[in-house]
């Protein structure tokens, strides 16, 4: 209908009002629907990672199927219209780190932002550790984070704070780390990744005279079992997806 009545326009043909109204009509329930898909999508993935389906997105977006595959042919399309903005977040946050002064504040900066977007966002730490749907423009975001990292560990290096042995390809696997402690305990603790992160800091540090704050309380016995049951529940669910 667009391109119809854009060629209409082009040739000088008289053009209905009934037609535009049609065409207006059109346009604002396509937009709808896009918006409607984006926001089930990025829960459905904050929650669940990238592992959930079109399908999934279309059943919670309360549309057809048919109308997801419309506006996103495929799911590579629907992670990068989803978390485009959501990795230049994270690139300007590497930025800056960056710009402090002092290079172990600068990590510390960096970890702090980074692990809270991505403890709170399973699919966008999917789209950091590495996906299958990161492609195009958000595999070139992507790309410009690791150069950043690399900076910044190894300005806190050459002033003596961060410990000599650390890589910048270990930042993602803290990344994983905390990930993993979110959904095992976040239930019945949330927040409880940063407790762990700390315990993880005073290891990194290359001067350990003093210890990193604890954030977190630990878990009680009580909530220990509760997260226990909680990860095997949420195992077995994503087993059957």
């Amino acid at each position: 209908m667009t391109r119809l009545l854009t060629v209409m326009e082009d040739l000088g043909c008289p053009i209905e009002e009934g037609e535009v109204q049609v065409e207006r009509t059109l346009r604002k329930d396509a937009e709808e629907n896009r918006e409607r898909i984006l926001k089930a999508a990025k829960v459905l993935f904050a929650e669940r990672g990238l592992g959930v389906t079109l399908d999934d997105v279309a059943h919670s977006a309360g549309l057809g199927v048919g109308t997801v595959y419309r506006r996103f042919p495929n799911k590579d399309a629907l992670v990068e219209a989803l978390f485009e903005q959501r990795v230049i977040e994270l690139i300007n946050v590497a930025k800056a780190a960056l710009e402090f002064s002092d290079g172990w504040e600068g990590f510390l900066y960096l970890l702090a932002n980074m692990l809270t977007l991505e403890t709170e966002d399973r699919g966008l730490r999917d789209v950091i550790l590495g996906s299958e749907y990161i492609k195009g423009r958000l595999r070139d975001l992507k790309a410009e984070v690791a150069p950043l990292i690399e900076s910044l560990v190894a300005k806190a290096q050459e002033q003596g704070t961060l410990r000599p042995d650390f890589r910048a390809n270990d930042v993602p696997v803290l990344t994983a780390m905390a990930g993993a402690a979110q959904e095992y305990c976040g239930v019945a603790s949330p927040g409880i990744w940063k407790r762990y992160v700390a315990i993880v800091l005073d290891g990194l540090k290359a001067n350990r005279s003093s210890l990193t704050h604890m954030p977190e309380e630990a878990l009680n016995h009580e909530q220990l079992h509760q997260a226990t049951l909680n990860w095997k529940s949420r195992r077995l669910s994503d087993g059957r997806r």
